[in-house]
């Protein structure tokens, strides 16, 4: 008997603990900082960040937690647009990126619901080369294997080269890991290679992403995602649209190096560059399907057809070609509206079959609010 009343002790013990240990830290309710916040934290616990602006280049110094804005209380995506990490005033000028997660976090590390502007990216030592780079503008990971999910990284620039190799990775910059990049907004980004996302020697899921006007490819090409070399897992961008980004060299989409990735169900359109402006590769095997290609790509379903957007955050108007036209395996399909069993719930439109683009699949959701024309630094002519 009293060995079993032990054991219920130390159970007790451990649930208490637990309850104790992953605990919700408020900013600035608790601490006025984030980084306090995070200071503060242990592995487990969630960083609860009120609406407003922060000035502040964070790290998440190797703690698998969450650090969220107030839209994981109601997914109201007007918390994404009122909570802000602005980078741009940096403690030490080579340290700007927005966010840092290179500690070696996993995937119970989270990063949900703000708006990350003003980075300036981070000199890095690659891991490969020992060549030092900047990058990493709105957010660097490496060695780790981190959630990005419903933000949105826009106006952020890693392409100030002096004193390094190159710049890349304006909006995020990724290595040596396996990140899940889900549900951004990613705009307005620069670098000279990758203006929208570095993909460098890792596995990554990229899904349901809208990749739209970053710039730069002035090194390496390369303006929406660049991906290069393997990593320890496959590489999959699903669900993605990746449109009008503009690249100097190759590639103003999808540049592709050195590595496999498959690429389902995209919108890949209107992007530029002097030589294969919507996807370049070299040495690479890529496995398309499913996907818009402007000018076209073979393989199984892939279309060429204008997406036809309803408005600025690419939500797919009606009659869109992209409708119902992505892969029709069950497992792909849009989320169902309760109310009107048999079609897609919105943003998704039509029956249940994938609609082609960021607002298909199952992993689709409504976007924040931004007008993509606003305070455009590249504006469309």
């Amino acid at each position: 008997m009293r060995k079993i009343y032990n054991v219920w002790l130390v159970v007790l013990f451990f649930v208490v603990s637990g309850l104790v240990i992953a605990g919700t830290i408020n900013v600035p309710a608790n601490y006025p900082t984030i980084q306090q916040a995070i200071n503060a934290s242990v592995s487990g616990d969630t960083v609860l960040v009120a609406p407003g602006t922060y000035y502040e280049n964070i790290n998440f110094r190797g703690k698998n937690i969450v650090v969220t804005s107030w839209y994981a209380l109601n997914q109201n995506t007007m918390y994404i647009d009122s909570t802000i990490i602005n980078g741009s005033q940096p403690t030490y000028p080579d340290t700007a990126s927005c966010v840092l997660i290179v500690s070696g976090e996993n995937e119970n590390a989270v990063l949900q619901g703000f708006t990350l502007t003003g980075g300036k990216g981070t000199v890095w030592k690659d891991e490969h080369n020992g060549l030092s780079y900047r990058e990493g503008g709105g957010i660097l990971t490496a060695l780790s294997s981190p959630v990005i999910r419903n933000n949105v990284i826009k106006n952020n620039d890693a392409s100030n080269d002096t004193g390094v190799s190159s710049c890349g990775g304006g909006g995020i910059r990724s290595g040596d890991g396996n990140p899940k990049i889900l549900n951004n907004i990613i705009m307005y980004n620069r670098g000279r290679y990758g203006g929208g996302i570095v993909l460098n020697y890792t596995g990554a899921v990229v899904k349901n992403n809208v990749v739209y006007r970053n710039s730069g490819g002035e090194d390496f090409g390369g303006a929406g995602i660049w991906v290069n070399s393997n990593g320890p897992a496959p590489k999959v961008a699903e669900n993605n649209t990746v449109v009008e980004n503009s690249s100097v060299l190759d590639g103003g989409g999808f540049y592709v190096v050195s590595t496999s990735i498959t690429l389902r169900n995209n919108i890949v359109w209107g992007n530029t560059a002097p030589v294969d402006p919507q996807i370049t590769f070299a040495s690479a095997l890529l496995s398309v399907s499913y996907c818009d290609i402007q000018g076209g790509w073979s393989g199984t379903g892939n279309i060429n057809v204008n997406p036809a957007f309803a408005d600025t955050s690419h939500y797919l108007a009606q009659g869109s070609p992209c409708i119902d036209a992505g892969d029709p395996n069950a497992s792909y399909y849009d989320p169902e509206d309760g109310t009107n069993p048999g079609f897609a719930l919105h943003p998704s439109r039509g029956i249940l079959r994938n609609d082609i683009g960021a607002y298909g699949g199952p992993g689709a959701l409504p976007a924040p609010y931004v007008d993509l024309h606003l305070n455009d630094p590249y504006p469309p002519s």
